[in-house]
C-alpha cells in the first residue's frame, strides 16, 4: 500500500485493532473505546478485509489474535504511538485555559498518600482541565499503559513495555501503623505476637515484608486484608492491630488522628515507588506539563 492509498484506510480502525489485541474480548475493547459491541464487531469485519487475515478467531468467550496479527500489530505500533506526538507538537498548552483530560494510573498506596497534594497543585494550575484516575499495579500497569488506557502511571513496577520509560520517584520506605496507647517503641517480639492488618490489591495475605522478617527469624500473624488503605484509619483506633506500610501512607493516615507510626523492628528491604509513561507522549506539551507536576508533588522531599 502506498500513501495514495492510505487515504482509503480509517485510522480509528487501528486504534480498535489494538484494543482488540490487548483486550481479547470485543465486549472490554467497547467499553475501553466508549463503542457498543455491534460497532466493534463491525470494526473487526473491516480489518479483516483491510488485512485481509482473520485477524482475531473466536476462542471460548473472548477472540485470539492470528499469526499474522501479531506481526501487523508489531509494525503499527511505532506509528501509532508516533501519531499523537506529532500532532502534539503542532498545539501549545496553556495550563490556565487548557480543557484537556488526563488519564493517570495509580498504585492505593500512591494515590492515597501523594495525590490529594499534586490535585490540589493541578487545579490550581490547570482548573479546567479532567483528571481520570484509575487503579493499578505492577501486574496490570504495562497492559494499561500499552492499550493507550493511561498514559502516565505512579506505581512499583516491573516489566515494562519496550517503549516505556521509567523515573525513580522515591523509596517506599516502611512504617510500621499502630493505634494502641501503650509506651514505648516495638521490639521484635512485640511485631510477631500481635495481630497484623495489610492492604493488599488480590486479597493475599502475605508479601515481601514476610520474607524479610523470615531472615531474623521471626513471623507474624495477619487476620484482617483490605483493598485500600483508607480503610485502615477507621479501623485502627484502640486496637492492638499493627499495618507495615509506606512512610507517605502513614503520614497521611495519622494525621488528625490518634494513631501513631514506628520504625519497624527488623530491617526492610525498599522498593521504589516510579512513574513510567510513553516515549510517544514525550513530545506533547500537555503530558509533558503533568509528568513536570508528577515530579515536583510526588517525589521524595530534598
Amino acid at each position: 500500500m502506498n500513501r495514495n492509498e492510505l487515504r482509503r484506510v480509517d485510522l480509528n480502525l487501528l486504534v480498535v485493532f489494538e484494543t482488540l489485541m490487548f483486550e481479547k474480548n470485543l465486549t472490554r475493547a467497547g467499553e475501553k473505546l466508549f463503542l457498543g459491541q455491534p460497532a466493534v464487531s463491525a470494526a473487526l469485519a473491516r480489518l479483516r478485509v483491510l488485512f485481509d487475515d482473520p485477524s482475531l478467531v473466536r476462542s471460548g468467550r473472548g477472540v485470539e489474535p492470528t499469526a499474522r496479527a501479531w506481526v501487523i500489530l508489531k509494525e503499527l505500533q511505532p506509528a501509532l504511538d508516533t501519531i499523537p506526538s506529532a500532532v502534539s507538537r503542532a498545539r501549545e498548552f496553556d495550563p490556565a485555559t487548557s480543557r484537556d483530560s488526563f488519564r493517570i494510573g495509580r498504585s492505593d498506596d500512591a494515590e492515597f498518600g501523594l495525590f490529594p497534594e499534586l490535585l490540589k497543585h493541578i487545579r490550581d494550575e490547570a482548573p479546567h482541565v479532567i483528571v481520570v484516575v484509575r487503579r493499578v499495579n505492577y501486574l496490570v500497569l504495562p497492559g494499561m499503559l500499552a492499550s493507550g488506557e493511561i498514559s502516565v502511571g505512579v506505581s512499583y513496577t516491573q516489566d515494562l513495555p519496550a517503549n516505556a520509560k521509567r523515573k525513580k520517584l522515591r523509596e517506599m520506605r516502611v512504617k510500621v501503623l499502630r493505634g494502641d496507647n501503650l509506651p514505648g517503641t516495638l521490639t521484635l517480639d512485640d511485631f510477631c505476637s500481635r495481630p497484623h492488618a495489610l492492604v493488599s490489591f488480590s486479597g493475599d495475605l502475605s508479601g515481601n515484608i514476610d520474607n524479610d522478617l523470615a531472615k531474623v527469624g521471626g513471623s507474624r500473624h495477619v487476620v484482617l486484608a483490605v483493598p485500600q488503605f483508607s480503610g485502615l484509619r477507621c479501623i485502627f483506633s484502640g486496637t492492638e492491630l499493627l499495618a507495615s506500610v509506606p512512610d507517605y501512607v502513614a503520614a497521611a493516615l495519622i494525621q488528625d488522628t490518634d494513631l501513631r507510626a514506628d520504625d519497624p523492628p527488623f530491617p526492610i528491604v525498599t522498593s521504589d515507588l516510579c512513574m513510567v509513561w510513553s516515549e510517544g507522549t514525550d513530545n506533547d506539551p500537555a503530558e509533558g506539563w503533568l509528568i513536570g507536576k508528577i515530579t515536583q508533588h510526588m517525589s521524595a522531599p530534598t
